[in-house]
C-alpha cells in the first residue's frame, strides 16, 4: 500500500513538472524576439493548436501574422490564425479573418473550406429569434453567397441546413409580433387591423410555413373580433358605407380561405362556428340599401 502511494506521488510529481516546464517554454516562445523566434513561434503555435488549446497557439500566431506576409508559410499560418478564432467561438473576429484569407489566397486549397467556415461564423453569431434579426438576414446572405460561389461543394448541403434553421428564425420572428398584435388588441388596443395586417405579411413572405395553418386561423380570428364589434356604417363622401358588413365580408373571405386551405384543421370547429356567426350578420344587410 506505502508503495502504491509513493508510485502514485511520483507520477503527480512528474505530470507537474511536465506541465510547469511546458508553460515555461510556452511564456519563453511569448517573450522571445528576433528573426530567430519566428520559426519557434510558428511551430509551438501549430503544436498547440494540434493539442486543441487555441488560445495559447492564437496567442503566438498574432505575434507573428505581420512578419510573416509575402512569405510561402503566410498561407497556412493565416489559415491555423483565422481557424483557432473559430475554434475559440470569436465569431466576428473568424468571419473578418476567414474573409480576408480568401481574398488574400483565391486559389488556394483552403479556399472553399475558409469561405464556409467564415459565412457559418456569421451563422454562429445569429440571436434568438425574440431579438434583432439582421445578423440572421446577413448570415443568410453570406451562406447563399457561399453555395452560388460553390455549387459543388461537399459544405454544400450543411449550408442549405443552415439556411433553412435560419429562414425558420425569421418566420418565427414575424409570426411572433403578429400574433402579439392579436393578443393584446381586445384587452387594450383594440387594433385588430395591426394584427391582420401582420398575419398578410407573414403569409405574403412565408408562404411554405410549417405556421401557415395558425397564422390563417389567428388572422381569421382578428378579423372575426373586428367585424363583431364594429359600428352599423359610418358616413362617406359617396354617401352611407356599412363598415361591419364590409368587415364581416373579409371575415367571411378568410374563413372560407383557411377552410379550403386546412379541412381537418385542429382550428375547424372554431371556424365553422366563426362562419355560422359571420353569417347570421351578413343577412341582417340583405333588407338595407
Amino acid at each position: 500500500m506505502l508503495h502504491q502511494k509513493s508510485m502514485k506521488k511520483f507520477f503527480y510529481t512528474i505530470i507537474f513538472l511536465t506541465i510547469l516546464s511546458s508553460c515555461s517554454e510556452y511564456q519563453k516562445a511569448l517573450k522571445a524576439d528576433g528573426e530567430g523566434a519566428l520559426a519557434t513561434k510558428f511551430k509551438m503555435g501549430e503544436d498547440l493548436y494540434n493539442e486543441g488549446k487555441f488560445s495559447k497557439a492564437n496567442r503566438l500566431f498574432a505575434q507573428i501574422v505581420p512578419n510573416y506576409r509575402g512569405k510561402p508559410q503566410a498561407e497556412k499560418l493565416m489559415f491555423l490564425y483565422s481557424n483557432s478564432f473559430y475554434k475559440m467561438k470569436d465569431y466576428y473576429v473568424a468571419g473578418y479573418q476567414f474573409e480576408r484569407f480568401a481574398s488574400s489566397y483565391p486559389k488556394s486549397e483552403k479556399l472553399e473550406e475558409a469561405s464556409f467556415l467564415s459565412a457559418k461564423s456569421y451563422y454562429m453569431l445569429s440571436p434568438v429569434y425574440t431579438k434583432d434579426q439582421s445578423e440572421t438576414k446577413e448570415a443568410i446572405e453570406k451562406l447563399q453567397e457561399f453555395i452560388n460561389l460553390f455549387p459543388d461543394s461537399e459544405f454544400v448541403i450543411e449550408a442549405n441546413a443552415l439556411i433553412k434553421e435560419l429562414d425558420y428564425k425569421l418566420e418565427l420572428k414575424a409570426y411572433s409580433i403578429a400574433k402579439q398584435y392579436a393578443d393584446i388588441a381586445p384587452g387594450f388596443t383594440k387594433d385588430f387591423n395591426a394584427a391582420i395586417k401582420s398575419f398578410d405579411n407573414f403569409l405574403f413572405n412565408f408562404p411554405g410555413s410549417i405556421l401557415r395553418e395558425d397564422a390563417l386561423f389567428y388572422r381569421l380570428d382578428a378579423a372575426y373580433k373586428l367585424a363583431m364589434n364594429s359600428i352599423e356604417y359610418k358616413n362617406s363622401v359617396n354617401g352611407v358605407v356599412y363598415l361591419k358588413k364590409e368587415r364581416l365580408v373579409a371575415a367571411k373571405e378568410y374563413s372560407m380561405a383557411f377552410k379550403t386551405a386546412f379541412t381537418n384543421s385542429k382550428y375547424i370547429e372554431t371556424v365553422n362556428k366563426m362562419s355560422i356567426q359571420i353569417e347570421e350578420e351578413i343577412k341582417n344587410y340583405s333588407t338595407k340599401s
